[in-house]
């Protein structure tokens, strides 16, 4: 059976009681955005449940509620699981948007991850300190980067113990070799908690949209004996680089291409030495912390590498 098809069947019985939709109908959407427009099959997914979300007049929460595996933070892996788990809430921090009740880091002996917790949503606050089980919550991921979210059918339970909370960093030292395609100056889909990157101007989720702006590197390390995928988020790629998002967008301006910006990080990046710390998600070291460091061989050697990949 092939991945389409066994994808069509898993949405399709997922909508039976809600929707007339037959599996031939469902396989054909998917198809049509995974060989036409490209899609991965993973967002092609979510695209066509999406719709057929709208067409029943549901939310999410409301078709996946229930059917969640308890797991610790470490075996959150991928997207759009019902998941529950127990935590401690190391940190809360100040959402940016209205729409947002609560934002933070949970923590338990496996590591930590961002939640989200939803206004409308109407739940109980959360206190930093303090330990919940937390059951029906819903995993997402962003540039790698896993995290759950509180929604309305999300139980709140306070418990009475301590967690001992972990730490999934890791750090790697080596030369960046390579910068892959989708970096440097990238525009995201503007609707809100997407911030997918968009192909032609087009968000696999969204369709056609405005995008905003945005700064990031994909590179690869280089130790000698291993190589790792390595995401810089804006931040990090601002400070990397020295060069800021309104100068990234003034270059590709003057240029009238925005492959400038990433010519111009290839020529300050490849070959250098880097320690980066962080957490590795999936095939990704997500870089919270990068120092550069001294050439610890010959930099000809790393150069010419860089340069043949």
């Amino acid at each position: 059976m092939s991945d389409i098809q066994s994808a069509a069947e898993d949405i399709h019985e997922e909508f039976t009681e809600h929707l007339d939709i037959q599996i031939e109908d469902v396989a054909n959407r998917l198809d049509r955005l995974v060989t036409e427009y490209k899609v991965p099959l993973s967002e092609a997914r979510r695209s066509v449940e999406n719709h057929y979300l709208e067409e029943a007049g549901l939310e999410r929460e409301d078709l996946s509620a229930g059917s969640e595996t308890e797991v610790s933070v470490a075996d959150i892996d991928q997207p759009e699981e019902w998941v529950s788990l127990t935590a401690q809430v190391v940190e809360l921090w100040e959402p940016r948007s209205d729409a947002v009740g609560q934002v933070g880091l949970l923590g338990d002996a496996s590591g930590t991850i961002k939640f989200t917790a939803w206004a409308k949503s109407d739940l109980e606050s959360l206190e930093e300190g303090e330990v919940y089980r937390l059951d029906n919550v819903v995993t997402d991921e962003y540039q790698g980067r896993y995290s759950v979210k509180l929604n309305k059918t999300t139980e709140i339970t306070h418990l009475e113990e301590e967690i001992e909370v972990g730490n999934n960093d890791t750090t790697m030292e080596g030369a960046l070799v390579d910068i892959q395609s989708g970096s440097g100056l990238i525009k995201r889909c503007p609707v809100e908690d997407c911030t997918r990157v968009l192909q032609n101007g087009r968000c696999s989720e969204h369709g056609d949209v405005e995008g905003e702006f945005d700064l990031r590197i994909k590179g690869v390390l280089d130790d000698g004996r291993e190589v790792q995928d390595v995401i810089f988020d804006r931040e990090m790629t601002e400070s990397l680089t020295g060069i800021d998002l309104d100068e990234a967008k003034q270059m590709a301006q003057d240029a009238l291409d925005t492959t400038v910006v990433v010519d111009e990080m290839e020529d300050t990046l490849l070959g250098r030495y880097y320690s980066v710390t962080g957490p590795v998600m999936g095939r990704y070291l997500l870089a919270n912390e990068v120092e550069e460091l001294k050439e610890p061989v010959d930099p000809d050697d790393v150069l010419i590498r860089a340069r043949s990949m």
